[in-house]
C-alpha cells in the first residue's frame, strides 16, 4: 500500500537527514580537503553513502521477507516502531542521536577517489544515529513489504535526496558554514513535518490492518 507514497518519502527523507545538527556542521569539514583532492572526490564520498545506505535496504528487505509467516507479528512491530519514530520527529526527542558526537571519528584525510569511496561508506555507518528516526521509518516500511528490489530502491533513492545537498555544499563555493546555520534553522520544521507524515502513515497501518473490517 506504500507502493506509490514512499519513493517520494524516501526522497523527502534523505534531504531532512541531512538538516541533523550532527551531519550538516560536518559536511563543510568533510568536503573542504576533499574538493582539494579532485573534483570527483565528493562523487565517490556520495557513491559510498549510497553504496552503504542501499545495502541496508537490501538486508532489511532479506530479514522482512524471511518473517513472512509471521507477518501478522511483523506489522504490530512496524505499527510501534512507526508511532515512536512519528513522536520522536515531532517533538525532537533525539532518541538515535545520543551518539552522534562520533560523527567526528570519520577520517575525511583518507586520499584518493578510493579514499573517498571509503569515506562515503564508513560515513553512512557513522551517521546512523544522527539519522536514526528517518532513516529507520524508511526502513521499517522496507521490511514490511519483503522485497529486496523494492528496498534497494527505496533506499537508493533516499541516498539521492540526501547526497543532492552535500554535492552543492561541495562544489558550490557561497555554501558557507555561516550560510549552513542559516540553514539548518530550517532542519526543526521539516523533522516535524516529517514526523506527522510518519505517525499518519503508523496511525493507517493500525487502522488499516486492526479496524478496517469493523
Amino acid at each position: 500500500m506504500f507502493s506509490d507514497f514512499l519513493p517520494v518519502a524516501a526522497f523527502f527523507a534523505g534531504l531532512v537527514s541531512v538538516l541533523s545538527p550532527c551531519i550538516l556542521p560536518v559536511i563543510p569539514a568533510v568536503f573542504a580537503y576533499s574538493t582539494e583532492q579532485g573534483k570527483f572526490r565528493p562523487l565517490a564520498i556520495v557513491l559510498g553513502l549510497s553504496i552503504s545506505f542501499t545495502s541496508m535496504g537490501i538486508v532489511t528487505s532479506l530479514f522482512g521477507a524471511t518473517l513472512t509467516a509471521y507477518l501478522d507479528l511483523l506489522y504490530i512491530f512496524a505499527e510501534v516502531l512507526l508511532v515512536t519514530m512519528g513522536i520522536s520527529l515531532i517533538f525532537d526527542l533525539n532518541i538515535f542521536n545520543v551518539f552522534g558526537n562520533f560523527s567526528s571519528l570519520a577520517n575525511s584525510r583518507k586520499e584518493g577517489l578510493f579514499g573517498g569511496l571509503l569515506l562515503g561508506l564508513s560515513l553512512g555507518i557513522v551517521w546512523l544515529p544522527c539519522v536514526g528516526s528517518v532513516l529507520g521509518s524508511i526502513l521499517t516500511m522496507v521490511a514490511v513489504s519483503g522485497k529486496v528490489a523494492y528496498g534497494a530502491l527505496m533506499l537508493f533513492i533516499y541516498s539521492i535526496g540526501f547526497s543532492i545537498p552535500m554535492l552543492l555544499v561541495a562544489y558550490s563555493a557561497s555554501f558557507s558554514s555561516t550560510r549552513l546555520q542559516k540553514v539548518s534553522k530550517y532542519g526543526f520544521p521539516l523533522k516535524k513535518v516529517a514526523g506527522i507524515i510518519v505517525l499518519c502513515v503508523g496511525f493507517y497501518m493500525v487502522y488499516q490492518n486492526h479496524f478496517s473490517g469493523f
